[in-house]
């Protein structure tokens, strides 16, 4: 890929402090998620979100690396106390935007938020507004809840109202990439035998060769929400991806007010190993449908991948979000797409109450042999045996499903492509006989490295 890199100036005609409602002069500007507009309160009229200029849409005449200003790298010795003066009654008001793009004016309660850049990470490029209501959200959150209630914990339960439920912007860079690929590497289909322990398959060399653009690839760019280390269900809010990107518009700080914001944290550079596996898993899933015939898998040995050009661009996307955090620490989250209404959650398990049933099943299962007629005895031993194994299993899944610790977004399945020139080339290598194992040997068409 050409090493050349391009700034995307994406915030020109924006300037600091709330702004003013063209047609009345008031500040009285928010965002209102019904008409999908930016409202004035004061006069009611509304005003079409500003376009994003610069931005390549057609991504295959990406030929750089094409860098929005809002993806910058941060500067560690930036000073995150500005001081704005207000507007509407003229005093100063000291705001740390390291936690905050906004504050209210003590004096006169005016909305105060940034809208330059500032090399903090504070601002992005575009931002994706709130298109599901808090109302909504909430009921999505009481139905979730509902399902999962009876194995919940006592202080989860004593403490659990929707009304808690938060609208946050979350910050992502969205990545296109323009690329010519080369895949090359082995298929297998079983062969239909009588032997039971004598499996076979014909075996082929693959190779595909094609091109292809990868639009909005999505990653996280706040460290908190990176981390799965933790006990935080950090996992989550990964889970209720993808958004509809395509329809980001301007940043502009009328998007924030009423809602709470993340701040990116994380540079490019440090993301980049991350989106070049991604982008890996995804070029891999893409020729999914053209290798369907190789029933015991395919095993890719050589991905030789020329990247032409690529696109990154600092994104705030919205988010309903619950969270309970537990004495021990550990913080459980709901979360709603606030585009889709997407909802995942983990729920705090009650460990005892799961625990105590399973023991009861178990201890009458037992008991029933005993009352049980002595014939057939070594019968309702196996099946009363099943039936215990079964329970324990059943108690294992319902904790790991009230975690939703394997929920994750399924970028390789989930973000846009599109192939072009795809260009097959299949030849037979032989039979291969006496196979134990269910799959092809170092099976890699459906894993995801980048998860």
């Amino acid at each position: 890929m050409d090493n050349k890199v391009e700034i995307i100036e994406t915030g020109e005609g924006l300037v600091n402090i709330k702004n003013q409602c063209p047609n009345c002069g008031s500040y009285q500007l928010k965002y209102n998620e019904k008409l999908g507009k930016i409202f004035c309160s004061f006069c009611n009229n509304t005003f079409e979100p500003k376009e994003i200029e610069g931005i390549e849409t057609d991504l295959k005449e990406l030929t750089t690396q094409r860098i929005g200003s809002g993806a910058l790298d941060i500067n560690p010795e930036f000073n995150n106390i500005m001081t704005f003066k207000c507007p509407s009654c003229g005093a100063e008001v000291v705001f740390d935007t390291k936690s905050s793009t906004q504050t209210k004016c003590h004096w006169c309660h005016s909305i105060l938020t940034i809208n330059e850049r500032i090399p903090n990470g504070a601002v992005p490029d575009v931002i994706l507004p709130f298109k599901i209501t808090k109302e909504e959200a909430m009921e999505e959150i009481n139905k979730f809840v509902d399902n999962k209630r009876f194995f919940a914990r006592s202080d989860f339960k004593n403490n659990f109202t929707a009304e808690n439920t938060v609208g946050v912007y979350l910050p992502y860079l969205l990545v296109d990439v323009n690329a010519h690929c080369k895949l090359t590497g082995e298929g297998e289909k079983y062969l239909q035998t009588n032997q039971v322990d004598n499996v076979s398959a014909n075996a082929y060399r693959i190779e595909r060769e094609f091109n292809i653009t990868i639009d909005d690839l999505s990653i996280e760019s706040n460290s908190n929400i990176l981390d799965k280390n933790t006990n935080n269900t950090n996992n989550i809010i990964n889970s209720i991806m993808p958004f509809d990107t395509e329809n980001c518009v301007k940043f502009e700080s009328n998007y924030l007010v009423g809602y709470s914001c993340e701040k990116r944290d994380v540079n490019i550079s440090n993301l980049k190993e991350k989106a070049d596996k991604q982008v890996k898993d995804i070029i891999r899933a893409s020729m999914k449908s053209s290798i369907n015939q190789y029933d015991r898998g395919v095993s890719w040995k050589k991905q030789d991948i020329n990247i032409f050009g690529s696109q990154w661009i600092a994104a705030y996307l919205p988010v309903w979000l619950y969270s309970f955090q537990q004495k021990d620490g550990t913080i459980h989250y709901i979360a709603v797409n606030a585009r889709t209404k997407e909802t995942h959650g983990s729920i705090p398990p009650d460990n005892f109450k799961l625990n105590l049933w399973t023991i009861v099943i178990v201890s009458v299962l037992f008991i029933l042999l005993f009352i049980l007629p002595e014939e057939n005895k070594e019968d309702s031993i196996n099946i009363v045996s099943g039936v215990c194994i079964a329970v324990i299993c059943a108690n294992i899944f319902i904790k790991q499903s009230y975690r939703s610790k394997s929920l994750r977004h399924n970028y390789e399945k989930e973000t846009k492509y599109n192939v072009t020139d795809l260009v097959s080339n299949d030849t037979f290598i032989g039979r291969r006989n006496g196979l134990s194992s269910s799959y092809i040997a170092y099976r890699n068409d459906n894993k995801a490295f980048g998860a």
